[in-house]
């Protein structure tokens, strides 16, 4: 039979013995950390672990030089796709996709590779140029990192302005609360950069739109001979699909995307 009197006695003992692991297990922790703070270095089989509290401060400059290559490459995905002609290509190819009705071919995965192939072409020369008169010249030793941040920057800016609306840049100096600038070289690369990224989207949906008007027509006819049939129940998109794929590789539609991209950038 149950027994309340049994059953609290032996609560009371199962209460003391935690107490008490739990005094032993507080005895042996201190112990261990005032072992810890007596050594600044503690060792493991192929592990080792120092703790020193002082530093210079040469140590410490090189932690934050460290930290902050760290974070420059964690940003450059970001910086090659919208300081390069990336952008706007993935955006005509992506817009072109879906002029024709087909949302999912070609994949994302060939889109962004033929836009990564075209951004390396086109940009090819901006990069040689930085290569020459900056890259080479800090491996030599001819030029200090400074120096040579700076050289590599204006093969880039140069770039940029060519693309670059006169308004877009006017937007972030007056923003930016800037006096007017001289010449080119008092625009600062903070308002050149999104001036230069919301040049390159109206440019791609300009693009865009051109490339739309052809296969909107064709949907158009084909909407009006349907209506005219009384298929109303037939949907247009599947049969204008054929007519704007015929019509897209007989005008050699691949060719000309690729020369009118590549010639917006080295053309203008």
């Amino acid at each position: 039979m149950f027994s309340p009197r049994g059953f609290l006695s032996s609560w009371s003992t199962d209460r003391r013995r935690m107490t008490s692991l739990v005094l032993v297990l507080l005895v042996f922790a201190s112990a261990a950390l005032s072992g810890c703070s007596a050594d600044p270095a503690l060792s493991a089989p192929g592990v080792t672990l120092t703790v020193d509290p002082q530093g210079s401060p040469k140590q410490v400059t090189s932690g934050v030089q460290l930290l902050v290559l760290l974070t420059v490459l964690s940003l450059a995905p970001a910086i090659l796709i919208l300081a390069t002609s990336f952008t706007r290509i993935v955006i005509v190819l992506s817009m072109l996709r879906s002029a024709i009705g087909t949302p999912s071919i070609p994949p994302n995965q060939v889109i962004i590779g033929l836009s990564l192939l075209l951004t390396f072409f086109i940009m090819a020369p901006v990069y040689q140029k930085i290569d020459q008169t900056a890259i080479q010249p800090y491996l030599r030793q001819e030029m200090d990192q400074q120096t040579a941040f700076k050289t590599a920057v204006q093969p880039v800016r140069e770039f940029m302005f060519k693309q670059t609306r006169e308004k877009d840049i006017q937007l972030f100096l007056e923003l930016s609360h800037q006096e007017r600038p001289r010449s080119l070289d008092d625009i600062p690369t903070t308002a050149l950069f999104p001036a230069f990224v919301i040049s390159e989207l109206r440019t791609a949906f300009t693009m865009g739109f051109v490339i739309f008007v052809p296969f909107l027509v064709i949907d158009l006819v084909v909407s009006s001979v349907l209506l005219s049939m009384g298929m109303m129940m037939l949907p247009p998109s599947l049969v204008s699909l054929p007519f704007k794929l015929l019509l897209f590789v007989m005008v050699d539609g691949w060719y000309l995307i690729t020369r009118s991209l590549a010639l917006s950038f080295l053309g203008g």
